[in-house]
């Protein structure tokens, strides 16, 4: 069952909410589109057939016209040389090719009707398949810009993108691993810089204790005068 089951649900139909349903809707106007022109050409050999069916019809009409026309001239002629019952079998055979002309134009009517109406949904239908044709790229571009967005997406939401901060973070982890051995290595061995420096901090520290010792004796001198 294609997607559209009679014409009147494609004349009918809201291409619009089908595509906004539609899983995949680039996949799904090309499925519309085709279906659409295979139903045209239905429409189209349907409407074909009832053409060459009214051309036919009409024939008739014009043959059984032209009879019941001779069945008068024979009545005519019966008539004139006195042979009434003749004229009545004429009669009669007039009539009844006028009868069957008569049910022909019944059906060149409803024929016509048929052919307006089919005329009308051909139209209308080509008026679709147009709409959609101009669609149809402005979809794909759609669809394909939509699929690139969702792609980053997925991978941005991905665990891969996860476990590369987590790879980047053991590397950082072990160059500091690394720098850590390295200044291991220089611990406890003393540069000449360092014992200058702590040359520096011991004559800082003798010069401390020695001012710390004339504030004690100059203290304790004045307690001796003060006695």
């Amino acid at each position: 069952m294609g997607i559209f089951s009679r014409m009147s649900d494609i004349i009918n139909s809201n291409i619009n909410a089908i595509l906004d349903k539609a899983e995949d809707p680039e996949k799904m106007v090309r499925l519309i589109i085709q279906e659409m022109e295979e139903t045209l050409v239905e429409v189209r050999s349907t409407s074909a057939r009832a053409i060459a069916d009214r051309k036919e019809l009409e024939r008739r009409r014009e043959v059984l016209g032209a009879e019941a026309a001779e069945w008068e001239r024979k009545a005519e002629v019966a008539v004139t040389k006195g042979r009434d019952d003749l004229a009545k079998g004429a009669l009669s055979e007039r009539n009844k090719a006028q009868e069957a002309a008569a049910a022909i134009d019944k059906e060149l009517e409803m024929l016509g009707g048929t052919l307006a109406k089919l005329n009308e949904d051909i139209a209308a239908l080509q008026a679709k398949i147009k709409d959609a044709k101009a669609r149809q790229n402005a979809i794909i571009m759609r669809g394909q810009a939509a699929q690139t967005r969702l792609g980053v997406r997925r991978q941005l939401a991905d665990h891969n993108i996860d476990d590369a901060m987590q790879r980047f973070e053991l590397y950082e982890r072990k160059m500091d691993d690394l720098e850590g051995q390295i200044e291991s290595y220089d611990m406890g061995q003393r540069t000449l810089s360092d014992e200058i420096a702590e040359l520096e901090v011991d004559d800082t520290m003798e010069d401390e204790l020695a001012a710390l010792k004339r504030r004690m004796q100059g203290g304790e001198e004045r307690g001796e005068r003060a006695h």
